[in-house]
């Protein structure tokens, strides 16, 4: 008898270790015709971060050997895309990110350098080229990681968790509304501008070949404008009702 287990947001976790998973896997196959860079939005605790997980697990070369354990069982078990297990997964999580203070976009840098580093370290026998992180500019290290990737025979596929999380935390700030800081932050130099802008260049041919966002809002979307105006969105395509949630 499989356990319910409240809060596992780890695909893998809840498949190695038989806990109650609700099978979203047959979306897949939408999921993949619906466009390569795809914004997808929900409330919060609503399944977004198990849904990217899935997502994780399902297309990262590293785990082939391991494809039948965790999706055997599953719809897309049974007829399962020819691009599953074909990309190198880089996962940024905007929650995580401390919003309060003046260095919020240092703290956006360290994220992204960390996430970096962790991708490095996770494909370091499939890159060839050494990946240079830079403390201070996570954009020159985003870059470096392509350059590694397009050596390779694999492409990238990023997922973005949250994307308008800490950005909202600093509209708001401490209970006071504060729309200079988020102007700043999304000024035509600002670093979540410049991030963004840079995941839209680098799907041109540089080594990203899907990218799949959820968050809660689509304001912080509508604000980054032509920074990242590629994105797909599919969070009010009936296809994609019971794509997670209840």
């Amino acid at each position: 008898m499989q356990e319910f287990s409240y809060g596992v947001s780890d695909f893998y976790q809840l498949k190695t270790d038989n806990l109650f998973y609700v099978d979203r896997t047959s979306h897949i196959s939408l999921i993949e015709k619906a466009g390569r860079q795809l914004l997808f939005l929900r409330p919060r605790r609503f399944g977004k971060s198990l849904l990217l997980s899935m997502l994780e697990n399902y297309y990262d070369v590293a785990k082939a050997d391991e494809f039948e354990r965790l999706f055997g069982d599953l719809a897309i078990g049974q007829n399962p895309t020819p691009k599953h297990n074909q990309y190198l997964i880089m996962k940024w999580d905007f929650s995580v990110i401390n919003a309060q203070g003046k260095d919020v976009e240092s703290k956006l840098h360290d994220h992204l350098n960390n996430c970096i580093q962790d991708f490095a370290m996770c494909y370091q026998n499939i890159l060839q080229y050494e990946i240079h992180i830079n403390p201070k500019n996570a954009v020159s290290s985003f870059e470096s990681a392509l350059t590694a990737i397009k050596q390779s025979p694999y492409r990238l596929y990023l997922l973005i968790d949250e994307y308008d999380n800490f950005a909202n935390e600093v509209l708001m700030g401490r209970g006071e509304i504060s729309p200079s800081r988020y102007k700043t932050l999304l000024s035509s130099e600002g670093t979540l501008k410049t991030f963004f802008r840079t995941v839209k260049s680098a799907s041109s041919g540089r080594g990203l070949e899907r990218v799949f966002i959820t968050g809660v809002s689509p304001v912080l979307m509508t604000d980054i404008t032509s920074a990242y105006n590629v994105a797909e969105d599919i969070y009010l395509e009936p296809e994609f009702n019971d794509l997670c949630g209840f």
